[in-house]
């Protein structure tokens, strides 16, 4: 996020100003974007969710022209799974995702298995599949060619952390201090921490999540990436596949070490792929990561906009999850509030920081 800013800073002919982007971490070793399983969906069940992701895949198709990167974009699409209890939401969702022009198809479970015969429809009570502008790429190297050419630009990285903040300035650990007319928080799961040093209470935290590579001994037809209604997901990846899960209740804590949780593919994932795709019961663990989504837990949406009471302060955070595949969106949205003084492109004042103040919360059902 704060990559993709700077860089459409840097772009905008009406920009005169210095940008100076803080990374407390350069090698990017804990980032969530250089840790994400860096997919992109048109099937949520907010519109401007939708809006956001329809404008990233556009984005990614042309990052060679726009960013001299190939992210190696493929676009097999979503496959949302519900059982009978979730047949509701998946059609109220689809209906949003329809009347937003998503290309989205659902599947009874005869349909399912004929589409995609390697897998099983146990359990299922209806599927939503996407048909066009869903999938995944190399969401590292959007991260690193966004950084590069902000800097090629003129954008400035400093290695260092914010240890002090008001409206006007970032006092550093090295002990040097950073006057700004505008002040961007886009410090992903730790966002909230660097919040709290205005004392402004911003609802995002670190939350562990990890993936599992596995192979698979037969050769399966194309899949595309799946959600079980267990919400175990799963998604080819080369020659392997990538899949993982949402924590158990009362094992997803704030701030829980990098560590990769190997029970979580022996008690939740493997058991459900297995039963999913029967050629996955002889699935083997080749490696595996944690990563931390930067979790809104107010209400699992993009919290983007100036504070209301500091408008030199701005948020780009607590994406949930799907951060990495709105950062070309929200990157455009956020220069041009700052450089133009409103939204041009894409009207996201709906995820402004008010609705929290207010207890206004916006609900995205489709969180994976």
């Amino acid at each position: 996020m704060g990559s993709s800013i700077a860089w459409h800073l840097k772009r905008d002919p009406k920009f005169d100003g210095r940008v100076v982007v803080i990374e407390r971490d350069p090698t990017y070793a804990r980032a969530s974007s250089a840790l994400s399983a860096s997919s992109i969906r048109q099937q949520f069940s907010t519109p401007l969710n939708i809006h956001l992701s329809r404008y990233g895949i556009g984005f990614l198709r042309r990052t060679q022209e726009l960013l001299d990167v190939d992210l190696g974009l493929k676009e097999p699409g979503y496959l949302f799974l519900a059982s009978p209890a979730g047949e509701a939401v998946l059609r109220a969702n689809h209906a949003i995702q329809k009347g937003e022009g998503c290309a989205v198809e659902l599947l009874e479970p005869a349909a399912l298995v004929q589409r995609f015969p390697a897998m099983s429809a146990a359990g299922v009570a209806l599927a939503s599949h996407g048909t066009a502008n869903e999938g995944w790429f190399d969401g590292p190297a959007l991260m690193q060619a966004f950084r590069r050419k902000a800097r090629e630009l003129g954008a400035e990285y400093v290695a260092d952390e914010v240890v002090g903040l008001s409206p006007d300035a970032v006092s550093l650990r090295s002990g040097g201090q950073i006057e700004a007319r505008a002040i961007v928080i886009a410090a992903g799961p730790w966002s909230g921490e660097v919040a709290a040093l205005a004392d402004i209470a911003l609802p995002v935290e670190p939350r562990r999540r990890s993936v599992f590579v596995f192979d698979c001994r037969e050769t399966l037809p194309p899949l595309p990436l799946t959600i079980d209604p267990s919400g175990v997901w799963f998604r080819p990846e080369g020659r392997f596949y990538l899949g993982g899960t949402t924590p158990a209740d009362g094992n997803d804590p704030p701030a829980a070490p990098l560590e990769v949780q190997h029970q979580e593919w022996d008690d939740l994932v493997w058991p459900v792929l297995a039963e999913r795709v029967p050629a996955f019961e002889a699935a083997k663990v080749v490696r595996s990561w944690a990563g931390y989504y930067e979790y809104n837990t107010f209400d699992q949406n993009g919290i983007v906009g100036r504070h209301p009471e500091h408008e030199s302060l701005l948020f780009a955070t607590g994406f949930s999850g799907h951060g990495i595949q709105q950062s070309p969106a929200v990157g455009r949205a956020v220069a041009e509030l700052i450089v133009h003084g409103s939204y041009r492109t894409l009207d996201l004042l709906p995820f402004s920081y008010e609705r929290i103040s207010a207890c206004r919360p916006i609900r995205e059902l489709n969180v994976v």
